[in-house]
């Protein structure tokens, strides 16, 4: 019989973004996902009815060794200001900071999950001069090392799991639980900035609803058109992982299938990209962003055949908000 697993969530400096993406899970939902897994939910600040001298206590057992946890699960950044300290966010009625509890309660845990860039990786809250020296559980931006060392691992071997993603599919975090609890998750299947691959090994590319505008390189000149938005509109989708397009959000979106360019939210430092979102940085006219595994010569050569290729249909629809052009279809026999 496989052993029920105990499970604690703490939420950081964010949004709340991810929790929000998770209670969207369906067929089951996250409740449903957890029971099914033989994962029980200790605390969840959003989820859980226990409050105040309750969770004071529960937090205290697992300090001391005596409450088992298997998984603890950080969403959003940990602010370490001012001057290391950690005092500009405090775990409210605790007396302690989140740094402190988060260094505390990491080496009781089997494993422990950044779920989101901003754990991962400090992301947003990190942004914008971080004037309170937000980082992430194992990683500062693409640097290793955050509020633990580089060198920290899990009571079970593992190194923190990033299920980055701004915020992550509530597939990514339900899917990576289950093979925890299913002892499924091994250090090969992890990536080098340790995302679970059973995403990132994918591009949000995959299945982007836009790929014939791509192959055509019939771009879009603003959000409202349907063509291609790498060549001008700041898409990266070519390089950021991510399996978006192939289970799509809420069982039928995406950025790109809602017409936003991907911002590659699953990477350390997407947050601040040095020009804006909706803008493709050029060198001589030519997008700078290029797919990571085409070398750029041969880029642009395919990408002056194509144009040169493209059908007016395509090309026409590109610079619409809408179909103008259908497909011409070939006349049955007889008709």
């Amino acid at each position: 019989m496989t052993r029920r697993r105990s499970m604690l969530w703490l939420q950081s400096a964010g949004c709340g973004g991810c929790t929000m993406s998770l209670l969207c899970a369906e067929a089951p939902g996250v409740l449903h996902a957890l029971e099914g897994a033989g994962i029980d939910l200790l605390w969840h600040p959003a989820l859980s009815a226990e409050t105040g001298a309750e969770v004071r206590a529960l937090l205290a057992g697992i300090e001391a060794g005596e409450i088992p946890l298997d998984i603890l699960c950080v969403e959003g950044a940990v602010a370490k200001g001012p001057k290391g300290t950690g005092r500009y966010q405090m775990l409210s009625g605790t007396g302690r900071s989140m740094l402190d509890w988060v260094e505390s309660l990491a080496p009781h845990a089997g494993h422990v999950l950044a779920v989101g860039s901003c754990a991962a990786f400090g992301g947003v809250t990190s942004a914008g001069g971080n004037p309170t020296d937000a980082v992430g559980l194992q990683y500062e931006g693409t640097h290793p090392g955050g509020v633990l060392p580089p060198e920290f691992r899990g009571a079970e071997g593992l190194p923190v799991v990033n299920i980055a993603g701004c915020p992550t599919h509530p597939d990514w975090v339900t899917e990576t639980l289950l093979m925890l609890a299913g002892d499924d998750l091994t250090p090969e299947a992890l990536d080098a900035y340790a995302r679970p691959r059973f995403y990132a090994d994918h591009l949000v590319h995959h299945a982007c609803p836009k790929n014939e505008y791509y192959e055509y390189k019939a771009s879009a000149r603003s959000l409202s058109e349907m063509g291609c938005m790498m060549e001008h509109l700041g898409c990266v989708g070519t390089q950021a992982v991510g399996d978006c397009n192939i289970r799509p959000w809420n069982g039928s979106g995406s950025c790109t299938r809602g017409g936003y360019p991907c911002v590659n939210c699953t990477a350390p430092e997407f947050e601040e990209p040095r020009h804006p979102f909706t803008e493709t940085p050029k060198l001589a006219g030519i997008p700078v962003g290029l797919p990571t595994d085409m070398p750029k010569a041969w880029f642009m050569a395919l990408a002056s055949l194509s144009k040169a290729a493209t059908p007016p249909r395509v090309g026409e629809n590109a610079v619409s908000d809408r179909v103008r052009v259908p497909p011409t279809l070939r006349k049955p026999p007889g008709a």
